[in-house]
């Protein structure tokens, strides 16, 4: 049985800036998106699951621990888009 490594996106105002990137770095910190996921999940797991689902190629992935949950943030390769994914997704 595969059990589902990502819940479901975290948006926020600032998760969107960070989609695109802020003006004041040259838009050179952006394509980046911010995922709810399982407590247990490591970082290679989401890698691999997001990965999987979009087919894209992930850059890093950082996680935080927050009240509501455990927090991945999924940096891409330069190659793929972050806004693509969150239009595919039903972000925008």
């Amino acid at each position: 049985m595969r059990r589902t490594v990502l819940l479901h996106p975290y948006v926020t105002e600032k998760t969107m800036n960070a989609m695109s990137g802020t003006p004041s770095q040259d838009l050179k910190d952006g394509n980046r998106l911010e995922f709810v996921v399982r407590k247990d999940a490591t970082r290679s797991e989401v890698k691999r699951a997001f990965e999987e689902r979009f087919e894209v190629k992930v850059d890093r992935v950082n996680i935080k621990i927050m009240k509501d949950g455990k927090h991945a943030i999924i940096k891409l390769k330069e190659e793929y888009s972050a806004e693509e994914i969150g239009m595919r997704i039903g972000i925008f």
